[in-house]
């Protein structure tokens, strides 16, 4: 039996394993959800328009989004390469 696999930066699902399959597509959606929301956040603590603070609530609320997606990898068996699908004209996600 397959589970779902990266193929030319496609996610294929197997009916026999949708779970997984379900799995890598949210956690891609939420990787790059993330890489959006760092993205900003980068800029705005490099606009000046944050606190130490929120620099610091900021900082640690990424680190702990990193880590919860390495614990959901894990736990659906999935590695960074799997995460990184073919956005078409845009590239790869990572």
């Amino acid at each position: 039996m397959q589970q779902a696999s990266r193929t030319n930066g496609r996610i294929q699902l197997d009916p026999d394993n949708a779970e997984h399959g379900l799995a890598q597509l949210v956690l891609t959606v939420v990787e790059l959800l993330r890489q959006i929301v760092e993205r900003h956040a980068m800029r705005r603590v490099e606009g000046g328009t944050l606190t130490d603070e929120q620099i610091e609530n900021l900082g640690v609320a990424l680190m702990n989004l990193e880590e919860k997606m390495e614990e959901l990898k894990e736990v659906f068996g999935l590695d960074a390469e799997d995460l990184n699908i073919d956005l078409g004209p845009l590239g790869s996600l990572l």
